[in-house]
């Protein structure tokens, strides 16, 4: 398995203390946890977006900027891009200018977000967020696929000249993963392209995620893709993890600011029947106990879901020390357990995408001249690649059926 770390970037008080850092603090706790994480082996650091509530995330590539500056092997993903109330065009070009910061290391996470009031904001309607989803989408996947591109949409003014967004990903296509948290139609959508699906895996009961989970993989084989590229994250609960020495400690150390932050959270139709740390750790997705406890909590959830790559987020109310220190003991004592029990071929030689950064041995397109041991024929990028695969799956596919 692989390991995520998602900030939303929260900017909370300390619901016992009353304590909140500045929001240039907050900010920059976001980069240095990133650094942190890439030194303590965690695969990638995803940034959310939110444009109303208690949110600093308004504006996710300037800060996935500031991390590339400061790494330079962990991959940077998004958590999610809210493709609905954004223009694709702009989409384009900003995520594949981080594409280029980081030298192929940026994967997209798109979804229509989890915040009802950034559709007004935008003056847009959210009976079409689903309908503006798939549009936008459709048209982002030509703008990093192709030159010279011609639309026409519902949602946007056409693109009547022909359109070339710069600058050009690094390497290819990024992949772009589909977020998916209460509906099917997220899950429709990510098996329609071939696309991954990442679940939250928040709030709800693990049977919830599980419908939209088998939908997804229903889909994906109904279109015909190949299985190989099937890949599913997990989120880990709302709250943030937390390890103590023993589950009974971790739980009365973290208890009191969970079930505060639970009680002071009243948004209709998304709040967790997890509402006290007991329930939460026996019956939820927190991660909330001993090394043992939180390893047997990824692997139970493993065996339900099938996924590659778990997300853990950090209490972000408490000091920016303790967090670290949660991070690492993570990395430590949970990391390597899990990946023993449960090996995945992401990111590694069998996935496409894996080869694609500059630390994995990609070289950006039209950069300098071809390299004297390559063979004479160049690879594909990692997006043609699985297009090939699945294009090959389902001949293969139909003439076995």
């Amino acid at each position: 398995m692989k390991f995520q770390v998602l900030d939303i970037i929260p900017h909370l008080r300390n619901p016992l203390t009353g304590r909140i850092v500045s929001t240039a603090e907050r900010l920059n706790q976001v980069v240095e946890t990133a650094r942190k994480a890439e030194e303590l082996g965690y695969d990638s650091f995803s940034v959310g977006e939110r444009h109303a509530g208690e949110f600093i995330s308004s504006s996710p590539t300037t800060v996935l900027a500031a991390i590339a500056a400061v790494t330079s092997r962990i991959r940077l993903q998004s958590g999610v891009t809210v493709l609905s109330v954004l223009d694709p065009v702009r989409v384009a070009e900003d995520y594949a200018t981080i594409d280029q910061l980081s030298r192929g290391r940026l994967e997209l996470v798109i979804g229509k977000g989890n915040e009802v009031l950034q559709y007004p904001l935008f003056g847009l309607s959210l009976d079409d967020q689903w309908d503006l989803l798939a549009e936008k989408y459709g048209l982002l996947r030509r703008l990093w696929r192709e030159e010279n591109v011609t639309w026409s949409g519902r949602f946007r003014p056409a693109l009547t000249e022909e359109t070339t967004t710069t600058p050009r990903p690094f390497a290819g296509s990024p992949r772009i993963w589909h977020g998916s948290a209460t509906t099917l139609t997220s899950a429709a959508l990510a098996a329609e392209w071939g696309d991954p699906l990442f679940t939250a895996n928040a709030i709800q009961p693990r049977e919830n995620y599980k419908i939209l989970i088998d939908h997804y993989r229903e889909e994906y084989e109904r279109h015909g893709h190949d299985p190989r590229h099937q890949y599913l994250g997990s989120g880990s609960g709302a709250g943030g993890v937390f390890i103590a020495d023993t589950t009974q400690e971790a739980k009365r150390q973290f208890g009191p600011v969970y079930e505060a932050l639970t009680a002071g959270r009243n948004v209709p139709g998304n709040n967790s029947p997890f509402r006290d740390i007991d329930h939460a750790v026996a019956e939820g997705p927190a991660l909330v106990g001993s090394p043992e406890q939180v390893v047997d909590k990824i692997l139970s959830y493993h065996a339900l879901y099938g996924h590659d790559l778990q997300s853990i987020s950090l209490p972000t109310t408490l000091p920016f020390e303790q967090q670290l220190d949660i991070l690492e003991r993570f990395a430590l004592d949970v990391i390597p357990a899990v990946r023993a029990a449960a090996p995945t071929t992401l990111w590694e030689a069998a996935d496409p995408y894996g080869r694609r950064p500059a630390f994995a041995g990609a070289a950006e397109h039209g950069a300098g001249e071809p390299d004297a041991a390559a063979p004479d024929a160049p690879e594909p990028d990692a997006a043609t690649a699985v297009e090939r695969d699945h294009a090959i799956h389902r001949s293969n596919h139909a003439l076995t059926h």
